[in-house]
């Protein structure tokens, strides 16, 4: 243990070491950094537990910065607690691992991406409940900065966090008052935070954010807390140096050469003290494993897709501990209370709150746990920069949008998700599958669970006959050849509900002589346009797309643009307007996606 004065000694080398690596790159936030060198230096050099040569030790206190702009102080704890041994100050360069907001692909240090403002708390929330699910004894820490306690997602997981009683989450503000182009909305009034964060049922502490004896204090006071715990910390922008401490117009501000000397002078200068720090217990914990049961269908019975998912998952959790089912309020929809009747540990509820529901997803599969989060499809467009985060962040996640395309019937354009599609393909290294039936959804959500990355399952509300016998295998990145010949005019493709229309126009034209293939492009993304073009080159030279979903990002745009130059005609049927309420298959009629849609389109192309 080192002597608390010590404290402000590491705080102000760190500060160092803020200055000269922004001013070395020549960008960056140092201001954001100044005001919580204190805050830092007593987390990672007291109160934080960590094996410093294990990033991965599943025992490590954990730490998430949430006001990500202020990485480079936390590169230079990480450094001076002898963590990593990168050199400071190639800082924002093309080939350093210390890039301008953390990233768990530079540094195994890091393990989730921040920077995208107000995510933090939801991602420590779902680290929390993992060390509940694992009996660990870690903490988790997350450094807030006062500019994003505006943010909605914030609000969201203060609640939640109350809600599951999380008293190893601790929660950090660092009020510096200053936003990115003024004042933030609550400025230096505290007592403000305080009623907030109270009103939802956290313990709170208001402190100097520059006394370390007072950070100190706080976190032995969180520590022994039997709620969640917030610390208030009044900080001042720039702490440290006198043109910069509280002052406008720095945000986001690196000085120059000369500045920076002027700075360096101002900033005391002392050798770093040696410092221990401490490992953390280990815990012994072993996930359960048990043989997988699989759930058979009758050919030609109809069940909805989702339901199929719902006894994959169930399925999946009773043979396996890590599997965690999360959903936002809409399990007996989803189908995700499967998995709440037959193993109910394994399920979180997450109420409505899609954003929160996405980031503590993250959490916790950064923990070591297999997560399946879901959702109507339309919902999780919400969730979008949560979602996109979570792909930045290189997670193993899998989402399921129950409710998708306008086949839903009468609820409405604003249960309708139809743009699910374009959200989950534009994602960095991400799966879509879109199963057509209970045998397809099944085998696709067991798939899931073994792929890397962001996965997202598409499944509909209405029930679809089983096509596929139950041994059927799925691979990734392929599609499914139900019809052919040797005369065939030309290649429908369709997934979810439009296959079985595609089937039903194929029926209807063979009746009036006309061929045509029928493919089901369960796995949208990634596709073998090499397999595809091949055979359709030898049905028809023509391909027609059937899906319920935007013309935009969807299917239809993904095979167009795999076509370009390679002389195949394609048309494809959409929704191209806002939809209306209706019955399925009025609905399906009217915007041209029924079988006699498809019909027509084959007639006259």
């Amino acid at each position: 243990m080192v002597n608390v004065n010590k404290f402000q000694d590491i705080a102000d080398i760190l500060r160092r070491d803020v200055l000269k690596m922004t001013t070395a790159a020549g960008s960056g936030h140092p201001t954001s950094c100044l005001s919580s060198a204190e805050i830092i230096s007593v987390l990672f050099f007291n109160k934080m537990k960590y094996d410093v040569k294990n990033p991965f030790n599943p025992d490590n206190d954990e730490f998430i910065l949430s006001k990500g702009h202020a990485a480079p102080i936390l590169y230079s704890a990480l450094y001076r607690s002898g963590c990593i041994n990168e050199n400071l100050n190639t800082l924002r360069k093309l080939n350093s691992p210390l890039e301008g907001h953390p990233m768990p692909r530079s540094l195994d240090w890091i393990k989730i991406a921040t920077g995208s403002l107000g995510q933090g708390l939801s991602i420590g929330i779902g680290m929390a409940l993992a060390e509940r699910f694992q009996k660990r004894k870690y903490r988790t820490y997350v450094l807030l900065g006062d500019s994003e306690m505006t943010e909605g997602s914030i609000y969201e997981a203060l609640q939640l966090a109350s809600y599951y009683k999380l008293n190893n989450l601790c929660a950090i503000i660092d009020v510096n008052r200053l936003g990115q182009r003024g004042e933030t909305m609550v400025g230096h009034n505290v007592s403000t935070y305080k009623k907030r964060f109270s009103s939802f049922g956290w313990e709170t502490a208001v402190i100097d954010g520059h006394n370390p004896n007072q950070i100190i204090n706080a976190l032995d006071s969180a520590r022994k807390s039997k709620k969640p715990f917030v610390i208030i910390a009044k900080t001042l922008k720039g702490k440290g140096v006198s043109f910069l401490e509280n002052k406008e117009g720095w945000h986001g501000k690196a000085l120059d050469k000369e500045q920076l000397k002027k700075a360096l002078n101002e900033i005391p200068n002392p050798n770093f003290p040696k410092i221990k720090i401490q490992k953390p217990k280990k815990i012994n914990f072993k996930s359960k494993n048990f043989k997988l049961k699989q759930t058979e269908y009758k050919k030609g019975e109809e069940i909805a897709t989702r339901n199929a998912y719902g006894n994959a998952l169930a399925n999946l959790a009773s043979a396996n501990s890590k599997i965690i089912a999360i959903d936002a309020e809409v399990s007996n929809s989803t189908r995700a209370e499967f998995v709440k009747e037959k193993t109910p540990k394994q399920f979180v509820e997450a109420f409505i709150a899609e954003q929160n529901m996405v980031g503590m997803a993250l959490g916790l599969s950064v923990k070591g746990f297999n997560v399946f989060a879901s959702s109507f499809a339309a919902f999780l467009s919400r969730a979008h920069d949560q979602i996109r985060m979570s792909a930045i962040s290189i997670a193993n996640l899998t989402f399921c949008g129950s409710h998708a395309g306008v086949s839903i019937g009468e609820d409405g354009a604003s249960q309708m998700g139809i743009e699910d599609i374009a959200l989950f393909r534009s994602l960095p290294n991400s799966i879509v599958f879109y199963p057509s039936d209970a045998v397809s959804a099944g085998k696709l959500t067991i798939l899931s669970s073994k792929l890397k990355g962001i996965k997202y399952i598409r499944t509909t509300r209405s029930k679809t006959p089983v096509i596929y016998n139950n041994d059927e295998k799925f691979k990734l990145g392929d599609f499914k050849i139900l019809k052919k010949s040797q005369q065939d005019k030309a290649v429908i493709v369709g997934a979810g509900i439009t296959l079985h229309e595609a089937l039903k126009a194929y029926k209807v034209l063979k009746n009036k002589g006309v061929n045509t293939s029928v493919v089901d492009l369960y796995c949208v993304k990634p596709f073998d346009s090499k397999k595809f073009i091949k055979f359709v080159k030898k049905h028809g030279n023509k391909v027609i797309v059937v899906e319920d979903h935007r013309p935009e990002g969807g299917m239809g745009e993904m095979i167009s643009h795999e076509l370009l130059n390679t002389g195949i005609k394609i048309k494809t049927l959409s929704v191209n307007e806002v939809p209306h309420s209706g019955k399925k298959d009025e609905l399906l009629k009217k915007y041209g996606l029924n079988f006699e849609g498809i019909v027509k389109v084959v007639d006259k192309f």
